[in-house]
């Protein structure tokens, strides 16, 4: 099973955005037997929350589901767990390494980017966040295309057929 993590600051805009459009892209290829999506945010404010207003208006415009979806902190466990961990901006990654310093630069770890890594846009390096912006729909566009080429990034990585 290849286990995909996407982290956000609050885990209530970005990163909640990023794993419900991936989790439709995956289930549109008929891939979730062998993909899995979470998502956690790297602070705690919002622990059991669910995604924000703006995300989920944003979702439901594109009748993408986020059911079930509360907002979690990163784990240490989680770097063992997962095979993808996608974080939105470079504060991001830079704060993942408090959670288990041990596990980057280590080769026992999940493979750690920006989601924007695999952006067409090579201008955009971090996914801005909503909750001070407001720009849900921009922000939408970014995860979609970056996501949907992550799950081709995925399938060409690990051999899968779409």
């Amino acid at each position: 099973m290849i286990k995909v993590l996407f982290v956000c600051l609050g885990n209530i805009c970005r990163s909640p955005m990023a794993e419900a459009v991936f989790r439709h892209q995956v289930k549109e290829a008929a891939l979730e037997d062998v993909i899995a999506i979470d998502s956690a945010g790297t602070g705690d404010w919002h622990i059991g929350h669910p995604p924000h207003q703006g995300t989920r208006d944003i979702l439901d415009h594109y009748q993408i589901s986020y059911e079930g979806m509360k907002a979690r902190q990163v784990r240490p466990d989680d770097f063992h767990q997962f095979t993808y961990i996608i974080a939105m901006d470079e504060s991001n990654i830079v704060n993942l390494a408090s959670f288990a310093p041990e596990f980057i630069g280590s080769e026992k770890r999940a493979s750690i980017h920006k989601l924007l890594d695999f952006s067409c846009n090579e201008a955009l390096s971090e996914v801005p966040d909503p909750y001070y912006t407001g720009k849900f729909q921009e922000v939408y566009d970014m995860v979609e295309e970056s996501c949907s080429r992550l799950l081709t990034h995925i399938v060409d990585q690990h051999g899968l057929i779409k």
